[in-house]
C-alpha cells in the first residue's frame, strides 16, 4: 500500500472576530484542529512537545511501577561499556512502589460527599421563613411555654428544648437542622451518577496520577441515551493550551488522542466511503512512523486497521440577538435573530423595535484525523454546563488539576524521588558486586612444621590428614622443638586466615544504601511513622501519631487536587442533572433510581431543574483529627462540661470544623444552662429561705398565739378552777358552816343539855345539900337539943364509882 508523507506545516488560530456561521463551518473547525496539531506535535529535532510530555510520564510511570529502564545503571557500572565479568541481578528495587502505594492508598481512607446548598430565590425565601419561624419561636417561647402550662396544648413547631438562644446558635441550627427536600433530592441525584459511573475507581485512578506524574484529568458529559457520563483521561493523551493556572481553569482549548479502530469512523462520520476510509489508512501508517504513542502493539494488522485521532473542544464565543417589539396593545414580542442582524437605527426608531443581543461563552467539539486535513466532526457542543447563576459562561468536558505547577512545568512526588531511587539501584548493584568478590575465611598450613611431627602410627602427617584432624575436631598437632632439639618457628602448623576484605565496604554500602532511603522521605515528607516500618520503640505513641500527622500535611496538595475534581464534578453534575430532568427521553426512569432510597423526594426531584446550587464537598476526618476531636469529647465530658447526648450529636457530624464548633457550642449552652440552674437554684434557695422564715415566724407567731391561747385557757381554766375551787369552797363552807352550825346548835344543845342537866343536877344537889344541911342541921339540933355525942356525917355514898362530887364545886 502505498504511504504518503506527513507534513505538519505550520498553522495559526482562526480569528475570534467571525460571525457564528463561519465559526460554525467545517474549514474552521479544520483550521482550529491543524493549529492544535501544529503547537503539540510538530517536530523539533526528534522530538515534539506532545511526544516529549508523553515519554516523561511514562518514565515517571515506570520508575513508580519499579519497572525504569536498567540501561543508565549498566553504563554507571561498565568498564568501557564491557560487562561480561559482572553477573549481576539488574532488576530494579521497587523502593518508589512502596512509597506511591503509601500515599495513594491512604488517600482512599478520606471519605468525602457533596453537600447541595440552594442559592436560588426560591430557595433562599424558604430558608428566611425557615429562620424567622425559629427566630420567633425562640423570642415567644417563655409565653408559649406559660401557654402550654395554663391550656395543654403544645403551640411549638419545633422541639423547644432544641431551640437556639442566640445568633450563633441560630447559624449552627440552620447548618446542622435545616435541609429542604430539595437538597437532599439534589445530594442524591449526584451520588446517584457518581455511583453508576463507579467513581471510586476513577478515583483511584486520578489519586495515582497526581502521586506519580502531578496531574490528573476527569471528563464529564452527556450522551443520549446514556446519561451523564464520567470518565478517567490519561494526562498523557490530553492537549490543552498553555496555562499557568494550576485548575487549568483559562484552557480554550482541550483535546485527546486516541487510538481506535478504523471502523468506528463510521459511526463519527457516516458520510465516510470506502475510499476515504483507504485514504485514512494510509495516512494512519504514515502517521505511525512519523511517531506512534501505540508502539508496544506494533504489527501490520494493527497499523492497517487502526486511525488515531485527535477529539478536541473549542472555546470561542456567540451571540445571542434578538429583535425587541413593542405592539400597540403594550405586549412585547422578541425574535430571534442571527448575529448579522444589524438593521439602521433609524429603521429601528421608524417601526419601534430594537435590537437585544448578548455575547455568551460556546464550546465546539471536533474530531479530526492525525497527519491529515480530514475533519470528521465540527459542531457546536449540546448541553453545555452553563451555571445559571452565570449564563454567560460555559464549563469545559474535562477537569484538570497540577497541583504543583509551575510555568506550565508540573512536578511530582515521584519525579522528587527518582535521584535517590537511582542511587539505591547503583548502590544494591555495588552491593552485589562486593558480595560476589568477598573470599571466604580458610587456613594456613605450614608443611614444614607437619614434616617435624610424629604421630607414633609410623605414618606420615601429611596436609589432608591435618586438615581432616582440624575440620573435625578443632584440635592441631605441633612441635615446639624440632627431632635435631632446635626450636621450631613453625610449631604451630594450621593457622585461620580470616578475611574482612569486603565487611567495611558491605557496612558502607548498606549505610549509603538507609541514608538514601532517608533522602527520599525527606524530601517527600513520607517517614518511618506514615508507613510503620522502622517505628521508634522509645518513642510515645502521641509523638509516633503527630509524625504521621505531619506527613499527611506533606502530601495534603494531591488530596486537595482530588478534591477539586470531586466537587467540579459535582458541580457539572448539578448542572447537567437539569439538562437530564427538562429534556431527556429517560427523565422518569432517572428519578425513579434516585428516589428509590427515598420515595418521600420524588415529587422534589422533577422540579429540581428550576432551582440553582452550590456544592460543598463535606470531608470526612482522619484518624488524628478523630483522635483530637475525641480528645476533646473526653476532656469536656470528664469535666461535666457536656452530656454523653451531646457527645453522641458531636461524633455524627463528619465535618471537624462544624462538630468543633458544635463542641464549643454545646459546652457554652451547658454552661449557660448550669449557671442559669445554679441561679434557679439560688433563687428557689432564698425563696424557700424566705419561706422558711415566713413559716418560722408564723409558727412562732403560730407558737405563740398557742401559748397566748392556752395560757389564756390555762387562764381561764385556772380561773374556771378558782371560781370553781371557791363555789367548791363556798359550798363546803356553806356546808361546814351548816354542819359547824348545825353540830353547834348540837353542841349548844347539848351544852344547854348538859348545863341544864349540870344546873339540874346543881339544883338537885343544892336541895340535897340544902335538904342534907337540913337534916344534919336538924341533928345538930337534935344534938343540941338531945346533947346527943358527935355526928358523924361522912358515908360511903358520898364518893360514888367513876363520879367525884368534887365535879359539880363551882367553878
Amino acid at each position: 500500500m502505498k504511504k504518503v508523507d506527513i507534513n505538519i506545516s505550520s498553522a495559526g488560530f482562526p480569528s475570534q472576530f467571525v460571525s457564528d456561521s463561519e465559526k460554525a463551518t467545517v474549514e474552521f473547525g479544520l483550521q482550529i484542529g491543524q493549529a492544535i496539531q501544529y503547537e503539540w506535535f510538530r517536530k523539533d529535532g526528534n522530538s515534539c512537545r506532545y511526544y516529549s510530555q508523553w515519554r516523561d510520564f511514562h518514565r515517571l510511570r515506570l520508575y513508580a511501577r519499579g519497572e525504569q529502564p536498567i540501561g543508565k545503571y549498566k553504563n554507571e557500572i561498565a568498564v568501557d561499556g564491557d560487562l561480561s565479568y559482572l553477573n549481576l541481578d539488574w532488576t530494579p528495587v521497587p523502593i518508589l512502589p512502596k512509597f506511591v502505594d503509601i500515599v495513594v492508598n491512604g488517600m482512599q481512607d478520606r471519605m468525602f460527599e457533596p453537600k447541595a446548598y440552594a442559592q436560588d430565590a426560591i430557595s433562599q425565601s424558604k430558608r428566611s421563613e425557615y429562620q424567622q419561624m425559629i427566630e420567633g419561636q425562640m423570642l415567644a417561647k417563655p409565653m408559649l411555654n406559660i401557654i402550654q402550662e395554663k391550656t395543654g396544648v403544645n403551640p411549638f413547631t419545633v422541639n423547644p428544648d432544641e431551640l437556639p438562644e442566640s445568633d450563633e446558635e441560630m447559624k449552627l441550627y440552620m447548618q446542622l437542622n435545616y435541609k429542604p427536600a430539595i437538597e437532599i433530592a439534589e445530594e442524591e441525584a449526584i451520588n446517584t451518577i457518581f455511583e453508576s459511573n463507579h467513581y471510586n475507581d476513577i478515583r483511584k485512578q486520578i489519586d495515582y496520577d497526581q502521586t506519580v506524574i502531578g496531574i490528573s484529568v476527569a471528563k464529564h458529559e452527556f450522551q443520549e441515551g446514556d446519561g451523564v457520563k464520567i470518565s478517567y483521561v490519561d494526562p498523557a493523551n490530553v492537549v490543552y493550551s498553555y496555562t499557568e493556572d494550576p485548575h487549568f481553569k483559562d484552557c480554550f482549548y482541550w483535546g485527546e488522542i486516541k487510538t481506535v479502530p478504523i471502523t468506528e469512523l463510521v459511526k463519527i462520520d457516516t458520510s465516510l466511503t470506502n475510499d476515504d476510509l483507504e485514504e485514512i489508512s494510509q495516512y494512519s501508517q504514515s502517521w505511525y512512523d512519523y511517531y506512534n504513542v501505540a508502539q508496544f502493539y506494533q504489527n501490520d494488522i494493527f497499523y492497517k486497521d487502526t486511525a488515531t485521532l485527535m477529539y478536541f473542544n473549542y472555546k470561542t464565543t456567540k451571540k445571542v440577538v434578538y429583535k425587541r417589539k413593542i405592539k400597540d396593545n403594550g405586549n412585547v414580542s422578541m425574535i430571534r435573530k442571527d448575529d448579522t442582524f444589524n438593521p439602521p437605527s433609524d429603521m429601528m426608531e421608524e417601526n419601534s423595535f430594537e435590537k437585544v443581543e448578548k455575547t455568551i461563552d460556546v464550546w465546539y467539539n471536533g474530531v479530526m484525523v492525525m497527519g491529515t486535513n480530514i475533519i470528521l466532526k465540527w459542531e457546536l457542543m449540546e448541553n453545555m454546563v452553563r451555571p445559571q447563576s452565570a449564563t454567560q459562561h460555559a464549563l469545559p468536558n474535562y477537569i484538570a488539576v497540577a497541583p504543583r505547577m509551575y510555568k506550565g512545568a508540573i512536578e511530582s512526588l515521584v519525579r522528587r524521588m527518582i535521584p535517590f531511587a537511582d542511587l539505591i539501584q547503583i548502590t544494591h548493584l555495588k552491593l552485589q558486586q562486593v558480595i560476589s568478590r568477598v573470599v571466604p575465611d580458610g587456613v594456613y598450613i605450614d608443611a614444614d612444621g607437619l614434616n617435624e611431627v610424629d604421630l607414633g602410627t609410623g605414618n606420615a602427617y601429611n596436609p589432608e590428614d591435618a586438615l581432616r584432624l582440624y575440620f573435625q575436631t578443632g584440635s592441631v598437632i605441633g612441635r615446639s622443638y624440632t627431632q635435631d632439639g632446635d626450636f621450631n618457628q613453625a610449631r604451630v602448623p594450621i593457622q585461620e586466615l580470616q578475611s574482612s576484605s569486603g565487611a567495611a565496604k558491605t557496612q558502607m554500602l548498606i549505610t549509603n544504601y538507609n541514608h538514601y532511603l532517608n533522602q527520599i522521605r525527606t524530601v517527600t515528607g513520607l517517614n518511618e511513622a506514615r508507613d510503620g516500618s522502622s517505628p521508634d520503640p522509645n518513642s510515645l505513641v502521641g509523638l509516633q501519631k503527630l509524625a504521621a500527622m505531619n506527613s499527611n500535611v506533606a502530601t495534603r496538595h494531591i488530596l486537595n487536587g482530588s478534591l477539586y475534581v470531586y466537587r467540579s464534578l459535582a458541580e457539572a453534575i448539578t448542572y447537567r442533572v437539569a439538562d437530564i430532568l427538562e429534556y431527556a427521553d429517560f427523565k422518569d426512569e432517572f428519578i425513579n433510581q434516585i428516589g428509590k432510597y427515598n420515595v418521600s423526594i420524588l415529587e422534589d426531584i422533577n422540579d429540581l431543574y428550576i432551582y440553582d446550587f452550590g456544592v460543598f464537598i463535606e470531608l470526612s476526618p482522619d484518624e488524628e483529627q478523630k483522635a483530637q476531636l475525641e480528645a476533646n469529647i473526653q476532656m469536656a465530658l470528664s469535666k461535666g462540661d457536656i452530656n454523653l447526648e451531646d457527645a453522641i450529636d458531636i461524633r455524627e457530624v463528619k465535618n471537624i470544623k462544624v462538630a468543633n464548633q458544635l463542641l464549643k457550642l454545646k459546652r457554652k449552652s451547658k454552661q449557660e444552662r448550669e449557671e442559669k440552674m445554679a441561679m434557679q437554684q439560688q433563687a428557689m434557695q432564698a425563696q424557700q429561705q424566705l419561706k422558711s422564715q415566713e413559716l418560722a415566724s408564723q409558727t412562732a407567731m403560730q407558737k405563740l398565739q398557742a401559748e397566748t391561747q392556752a395560757k389564756m385557757q390555762y387562764r381561764q381554766a385556772d380561773i374556771a378552777f378558782e371560781i370553781e375551787k371557791m363555789k367548791n369552797e363556798a359550798a363546803l363552807k356553806s356546808q361546814l358552816m351548816d354542819k359547824e352550825f348545825q353540830l353547834n346548835m348540837q353542841l349548844a344543845q347539848i351544852n344547854n343539855q348538859g348545863l341544864s342537866q349540870r344546873e339540874g343536877q346543881r339544883e338537885d344537889a343544892k336541895a340535897k345539900r340544902i335538904s342534907q344541911a337540913n337534916t344534919e342541921q336538924s341533928k345538930l339540933i337534935e344534938q343540941r337539943k338531945n346533947n346527943l355525942p358527935p355526928v358523924n356525917f361522912e358515908s360511903n355514898e358520898d364518893s360514888l364509882d367513876g363520879f367525884d362530887l368534887a365535879e359539880f364545886n363551882p367553878r
